[in-house]
């Protein structure tokens, strides 16, 4: 199901059926991030990711497990994984994790272009029409959110937790307000577009 869902969204996967396999895999093909469940045959994925640290290997981790407590999570931050996703999870959440995931780990460095609009993540310089546009690093995060994928219509939530992460306490209406400024900023009521009981979309009229 995963395997399908990930390929689906446009990533080359390849699967293994226990720990051992895993490690081997790692080490034959060099994969830009592992999803590991913690429950596996033969060596875990705590052990896993033990292992992989161990020998240095950097590749970005994320942990499966059906176990929620706090210590459960704990351990397998401490064995390696850079975040967790806990049973029973959905699809879209997984996905936008491993996006999330991925831009980290390679960093963006190319100028981000939508219609007349342009922002450069290294300086974090905005521009409109070529005229430079004065953003908060909040602001600037959810303009580079919507450049990422433009046309697309973003759900609520994905956004809410991309630009603002799962574990922040955020107002029920920071995401309105914040579009509101970009908006105004950018000159343009029209380039965002709100999708009526989904959510926004970067969008020429």
């Amino acid at each position: 199901m995963l395997r399908r869902a990930l390929e689906g969204a446009g990533f080359e996967v390849e699967t293994a059926e226990d720990g051992g396999r895993a490690l081997a895999a790692v080490s034959a093909h060099a994969p830009d991030l592992m999803v590991l469940d913690v429950l596996m045959p033969g060596v875990d994925g705590l052990g896993v990711a033990r292992r992989l640290r161990e020998r240095g290997d950097t590749t970005p981790i994320l942990m499966l497990t059906a176990r929620d407590s706090i210590s459960d999570r704990v351990k397998g931050l401490d064995a390696g994984a850079d975040d967790y996703l806990i049973k029973p999870f959905s699809l879209e959440e997984l996905l936008a994790r491993v996006r999330a995931m991925l831009r980290r780990s390679h960093g963006e460095a190319e100028v981000l272009r939508y219609a007349d609009v342009e922002i450069d993540p290294r300086t974090r310089e905005v521009r409109r029409a070529g005229k430079p546009v004065e953003l908060t690093a909040k602001e600037f995060d959810l303009l580079a959110f919507f450049l990422r994928e433009p046309r697309v219509v973003h759900e609520r939530w994905r956004i809410l937790e991309d630009v603002w992460g799962m574990e922040s306490e955020v107002g029920s209406n920071v995401l309105e307000v914040y579009v509101g400024y970009l908006r105004k900023k950018l000159g343009d009521p029209n380039l965002i577009k709100t999708v009526r009981g989904i959510g926004y979309a970067l969008r020429e009229s």
